[in-house]
């Protein structure tokens, strides 16, 4: 835990920009019964065109490797932009790696080798059981037939950064062996489970909240198939963990938001990442200089000691956690949720 504690204050004080989130759209073709963004097919806020965000790039590329910060295309579901491969081809000529996080639906065998053409190089897609509990959580009929036809061709890329990530809900938790091995059957390699924060449209449904005991059961799952070794599972970067520190991921808990990530929401907004509230944007693309934003802004995010308030002013594990993840924060500052409650 020491060298944890002495590699955040170097993360604080360098902060190198290694992941950029771009929000390219909040478009979605899928009814997600989680979704933090609360996305629709007709968003209200127009797709960034990429012009914009195109400056941001070539400003980040006169301070900073490119080659050293991978873009990552999100949403809303980016594979609605039916110029997505024009913008990762750019993205690629300017010399960034990039990839994408999608549910799957759009992503057909020609829909991936143009993408890969154009330089895709990590991708991520979301899988929430097998049929009936995958398509009940995406509110589409069909939706586990179109996820399962991008997995299978995707994970057969062998040059591709390819992982699947589950939310794990009271409807799943008990098929998760099953969803292990139709994951190994399918070729994947690489497993990210995660459960739902109280925001968006999952905070009061109560079928996705887990109970503490189910939460326990979570962790020893992981916990197996990281000892079995057929997949290689962790748990999300969902907070602090306690007792299940260094068992569940392959580091120890850091919220890296503003320390090596950052994002540009739809409007510009510059914050962490996209799961953090808005309210803690440090800044605008269309007003601001995202360098200069970037090292000499994000005082909260690399300095947690505001939040050594309430339940966490005389916690013991303050060291460790240091206050938690920024996305389970409240508008306020408030600790929406802490998994040692339910540990």
């Amino acid at each position: 835990m020491f060298f944890q504690s002495q590699l955040l204050k170097w993360e604080s004080r360098v902060h190198p920009l290694r992941q950029l989130f771009w929000e390219c759209t909040l478009r979605c073709n899928l009814r997600c019964r989680h979704c933090g963004s609360d996305c629709t097919a007709s968003a209200l806020a127009p797709d960034m065109p990429f012009e914009d965000f195109e400056k941001v790039l070539l400003r980040i590329k006169e301070a900073y490797d490119p080659r050293e910060i991978l873009i990552i295309f999100s949403g809303g579901e980016p594979l609605m932009r039916k110029d997505l491969a024009d913008c990762g081809r750019r993205v690629q000529e300017l010399g960034f790696p990039w990839g994408l996080v999608s549910n799957g639906y759009l992503m057909n065998p020609k829909r991936a080798l143009e993408l890969l053409k154009a330089g895709m190089r990590t991708a991520t897609i979301s899988l929430d059981g097998l049929e009936e509990e995958h398509d009940w959580m995406r509110g589409v009929p069909g939706s586990f037939a179109r996820a399962d036809e991008a997995i299978r061709y995707l994970s057969g890329v062998s040059f591709l950064g390819f992982d699947i990530v589950t939310c794990v809900t009271r409807k799943n938790i008990g098929q998760l062996q099953q969803i292990k091995e139709y994951l190994i059957s399918a070729g994947v390699k690489a497993w990210r489970l995660f459960t739902v924060f109280p925001v968006g449209r999952g905070a009061t449904d109560p079928v996705l909240q887990l109970t503490g005991e189910q939460y326990r059961a979570l962790m020893e799952f992981i916990v197996a198939c990281r000892k079995e070794g057929r997949i290689k599972a962790s748990y999300g970067c969902e907070g602090f963990l306690g007792p299940y520190e260094g068992k569940v991921r392959d580091h120890l808990f850091s919220c890296q938001a503003g320390l090596s990530i950052a994002s540009v929401r739809i409007d510009g907004a510059i914050s962490g990442c996209t799961s953090i509230r808005a309210s803690y944007s440090q800044g605008n693309i269309y007003t601001d200089d995202f360098v200069d934003v970037w090292e000499h802004r994000f005082g909260i995010f690399r300095d947690h000691t505001p939040f050594k308030t309430g339940p966490c002013a005389e916690c013991r594990w303050w060291k460790k956690c240091q206050g938690n993840g920024m996305h389970l924060r409240g508008e306020n500052g408030e600790l929406l949720l802490c998994n040692l409650s339910r540990l």
